[in-house]
């Protein structure tokens, strides 16, 4: 039986679109062993000088000698990290542009009525990278030496004591209202532009409470011009291993810690989010990165993909009960 000119064109492109479908993985398989071969670019969606940079740059540094390959920070700040989280939700999902990201990554969608991206599908979770503590500090003028002390004192004065931040959806502002809402207490909110803005007027008395990271005020600590009454975090923290928890010092349940991670554009390629993770892994580990970081305020982890995805959603639920708890609306 005589076959058609038609009949065999279908077949013939019936084979090739089968021989291109097969290849596919191939091409990712190969891709994926010769990753990286080019610079990786590692976006920073907050301005230069701030806890994420620093982090960037450190974590950025020795995994670029891990791969061989450059990592090229680019600071993209902007509507609360937006800017940068969306320049990364865009681009390929081929390994060479991945994000940096703060809690603040979680708040958002509490904050914003419209996020650019979606803070969940827009991205594939790397790994956890960093918790950094904030402590619970007052203006020596206060009259609470521990944090029961502080409740008491907000309970007896309702809407009397004010706190400094580096703005809505900041760490010191999320650890406030964290604290509001656990304690049941009302401190009064004054943004600041940022940190750098807000400590000078903690030390001038002209506001009386702060969560700030515990760097930023440490040297003001040992010179008796600020109290801390305690630390933000589960445990106590390494560099001032005298202070208390929040939680053990008066308030049970509290555990707020400004965390940093890495995320790469939806639908990156598997094996290459292994790699990325088990690269970073091994930096975090590496004793001279985790005294660098401890010198920062910050305690090295690492986890898997999923643990991270995880963590993200958890916190998600966490954040958009205490925003919603604290009247603040969405922007």
């Amino acid at each position: 039986m005589r076959r058609t000119n038609t009949e065999i064109s279908f077949q013939a492109i019936v084979r090739v679109a089968a021989l291109c479908i097969a290849a596919i993985p191939i091409a990712v398989q190969a891709q994926s062993v010769s990753y990286p071969s080019k610079p990786i670019r590692l976006v920073v969606p907050f301005a230069a000088g701030g806890s994420t940079e620093v982090l960037a740059r450190v974590v950025g540094q020795e995994l670029g000698a891990a791969v061989g390959q450059p990592i090229v920070i680019d600071i993209r700040p902007g509507a609360g990290g937006q800017i940068g989280s969306d320049i990364v939700a865009r681009s390929a999902p081929d390994g060479y542009t991945i994000l940096m990201i703060a809690v603040g990554h979680a708040v958002n969608p509490s904050l914003y009525r419209k996020l650019p991206y979606d803070t969940v599908k827009g991205f594939a979770p790397i790994t956890l990278v960093a918790n950094v503590v904030n402590a619970l500090v007052v203006h020596p003028a206060v009259a609470a030496t521990s944090t029961k002390e502080l409740i008491a004192l907000a309970k007896a004065q309702p809407g009397t004591l004010n706190y400094a931040s580096g703005g809505i959806g900041s760490g010191a502002y999320l650890a406030a209202q964290l604290f509001n809402y656990i304690a049941r207490i009302h401190l009064v909110h004054v943004p600041y532009k940022g940190v750098g803005q807000a400590v000078p007027d903690l030390l001038g008395g002209r506001v009386q409470i702060m969560f700030p990271t515990l760097p930023t005020v440490i040297h003001y600590l040992k010179a008796e011009r600020l109290r801390a009454l305690a630390v933000t975090t589960k445990v106590r923290s390494r560099a001032a291993p005298e202070l208390p928890t929040i939680a053990e010092s008066g308030l049970p349940g509290y555990e707020m810690s400004q965390w940093f991670g890495l995320l790469a554009p939806a639908h990156t390629p598997a094996s290459i989010i292994g790699r990325l993770n088990a690269e970073v892994g091994k930096v975090m580990n590496i004793p001279d990165v985790r005294e660098r970081l401890a010198a920062q305020g910050a305690d090295a982890v690492a986890t898997t993909p999923q643990e991270f995805a995880f963590y993200i959603k958890s916190e998600m639920g966490k954040w958009a009960k205490v925003i919603k708890a604290s009247g603040e609306l969405p922007h």
